[in-house]
């Protein structure tokens, strides 16, 4: 069962487009350094963003006081607490600079509030929400279905030079097992 053809596979869908424009048209560039935070869990994230350059982690502190690696981003792909910040909800996980990163942001106030007149907009909300629901629940499923081995081959199918970009302990917690035994998947292949 292969369950990630690419690891966000949302970025797939035609409104990623609607997203891709509205960012290089309206959006700010912001530097994040290396474990800066573009949003907290617990708080309203205030930005939506386009990642130019740089790799982001999405973390989440669990009740054990540990964080647990939950998604990853790369340059050209979307960072954001989607859909919550659009109606200020606070955020259920936070998004770490894990490089330097360069993102054109957009603030989710003036989204909220474009979203009361603007249908095009809605519906890039709608379509997009369906396609984030699908990749989580795609990533839910792979949890349950697969070995750890299984996931760790899709994971480096979709990018190979992934020790490159993000850590052992990233990508270990990414995979939901510890750096050893991470190690030892990697040996054997």
């Amino acid at each position: 069962m292969r369950i990630m053809a690419t690891f966000n596979s949302y970025m797939n869908i035609h409104a990623i487009d609607y997203w891709r424009n509205l960012c290089l048209q309206e959006g700010e560039i912001r530097h994040y350094n290396k474990d800066d935070c573009f949003f907290r869990q617990g708080e309203v994230a205030r930005y939506l963003g386009l990642v130019k350059s740089g790799t982001l982690v999405y973390s989440v502190m669990g009740g054990d006081g540990v964080a647990h690696v939950i998604g990853l981003e790369y340059a050209d792909e979307f960072v954001a607490d989607f859909p919550f910040s659009l109606s200020g909800r606070k955020a259920r996980a936070s998004v770490i600079a894990e490089s330097p990163c360069e993102i054109l942001c957009v603030p989710t106030h003036i989204l909220k509030e474009r979203m009361r007149n603007d249908e095009e907009l809605r519906e890039a909300v709608r379509v997009t929400t369906e396609a984030v629901f699908g990749t989580v629940y795609d990533r839910m499923i792979a949890l349950y279905a697969q070995t750890p081995e299984e996931r760790y081959r899709d994971l480096i199918s979709f990018d190979p030079q992934l020790f490159q970009h993000f850590s052992l302990k990233v990508i270990a917690s990414l995979l939901n097992i510890t750096p050893t035994y991470l190690s030892r998947i990697r040996k054997k292949h």
